[in-house]
């Protein structure tokens, strides 16, 4: 079976014949299973047995967290939602891209509301040279041509999850790709003219079968996304400035004074641009401060809680 959701004392699962209400072991907790995860259950009783090893596992630290929250396992790709008007924000669009690399799955980006502005030029140019390689498209979330757009990604045994801020519409599709009828459809919200601030309608997350044969995991919007334990997601995010570390004159260099510096040359001849070097460095610093840390002797290692979190 595969875990739909996941509350606080319960999981359901999809089987052959239907969602199921798993029976947990003693000392198995909701917190350790996610959204995607394939376990073995017995089939009379419902017992979960074990899950079963993960292709890929969403997480992010929260504020006075013991451990890391799963937001989803075996993703294939990760939608990163976000919308054609102010709630469009590169710094933020990084920390999920960051999220999406460290986890193993392909990010690409969903401009929605294309529909709704004049040009979607201007938008997709903030975007798509956040990383080498990166997917954008631009799309209407409620139009069927959407689920023509996205149909790559969806296919049979394909699993994508969809991510990104209150509002820019993730539920709409959601709706879209899976053909919900009125009835079955998940809520939407509108976006606030004031601030273009969106209202949370997801609250939970939740998998879904979508047109094409492939599943989605839908997730509420995050407000907050500390960056923890991703320092290979940042080599890829920053692939440029991964690459000149190593031409520097000193190893240790931080690239924010040392003399013989690759990536402040690079900067200052504009090469590289220096607004992305103080994102790299900001992120850098924040992973960094978050990050757990192992200190003792071999063999007697003991885990250094994180400082508090910062991040947005």
């Amino acid at each position: 079976m595969r875990i739909e959701t996941v509350h606080r004392a319960r999981l359901t699962a999809k089987s052959l014949s239907g969602p199921v209400r798993l029976t947990l072991p003693v000392h198995v907790h909701t917190a350790d299973q996610a959204v995607g995860d394939w376990v073995l259950v017995e089939p009379e009783s419902h017992l979960l047995i074990r899950r079963l090893e993960r292709k890929t596992l969403l997480q992010r630290r929260t504020e006075g967290s013991q451990g890391p929250q799963l937001i989803a396992a075996n993703v294939d790709t990760l939608f990163i939602v976000t919308s054609c008007n102010d709630d469009l924000n590169v710094a933020r669009l990084e920390r999920y891209l960051a999220l999406a690399n460290e986890a193993g799955t392909t990010p690409v980006i969903v401009l929605t509301k294309a529909d709704q502005v004049t040009a979607v030029g201007p938008y997709r140019k903030l975007v798509e040279g956040l990383q080498r390689g990166l997917e954008v498209v631009t799309l209407n979330a409620k139009s069927p041509e959407a689920a023509r757009t996205l149909a790559p990604w969806c296919g049979a045994g394909q699993t994508i999850a969809l991510v990104g801020s209150s509002g820019v519409g993730k539920s709409s599709l959601l709706n879209t790709l899976s053909g919900k009828s009125a009835e079955e459809a998940q809520l939407t919200g509108s976006i606030r003219e004031a601030d273009s601030k969106g209202r949370h309608t997801t609250t939970s997350r939740s998998l879904h079968a979508i047109a094409g044969g492939g599943w989605a995991i839908d997730t509420p919007g995050i407000r907050t996304l500390h960056m923890s334990n991703i320092s290979t997601g940042l080599d890829l995010l920053f692939a440029e400035i991964a690459e000149l570390a190593p031409l520097c004159r000193f190893g240790n260099c931080t690239h924010s004074h040392e003399p013989g510096c690759a990536v402040q040359a690079a900067a200052a001849s504009g090469t590289l641009d220096p607004m992305r070097v103080e994102r790299w460095r900001k992120l850098l610093d924040e992973n960094q401060s978050n990050t757990p840390i192992q200190s003792g002797p071999r063999g007697n290692k003991v885990t250094k809680a994180p400082k508090r979190p910062r991040g947005r």
